[in-house]
């Protein structure tokens, strides 16, 4: 049975950092994408950060140099290490992966049918 689970959230101050954890069951993570999906209360779920089986890694541009996206194959988990936060950046955090293995990476939420039940993020002062 396919599962992803999400920790690591919580209050942070403005300028601060977070790592997010998704830990995997049911497939390797080694072999998917695994997305990483942001939501804000009433905004639309947003993709922020993707990695593909072979390491290639995506962002969207608000994070770029600010997020970074990597696994431990030994865990079997994926991490979103989230630095300089800012305001903006509190949401309900979710990973997510693909089902097809090999594929490609994308933002975009449609492409992954796996997914955990969110952290919440909170940025504040």
């Amino acid at each position: 049975q396919v599962q992803l689970v999400e920790s690591g959230g919580g209050l942070v101050q403005p300028g601060g950092s977070l790592t997010l954890s998704c830990a995997a069951s049911g497939f390797t993570v080694d072999y998917y994408a695994i997305g990483w999906f942001r939501q804000a209360p009433g905004k639309e779920r947003e993709g922020i950060s993707c990695i593909r089986n072979d390491g290639n890694t995506m962002y969207k541009d608000s994070v770029k140099g600010r997020f970074a996206v990597y696994r431990d194959s030994a865990k079997n988990t994926v991490y979103l290490q989230m630095n300089s936060l800012k305001p903006e950046d509190a949401a309900v955090y979710y990973c997510a992966a693909d089902a097809e293995p090999y594929y490609y990476c994308s933002l975009s939420k449609t492409q992954f049918e796996w997914w955990g039940q969110g952290t919440q993020v909170t940025v504040s002062s």
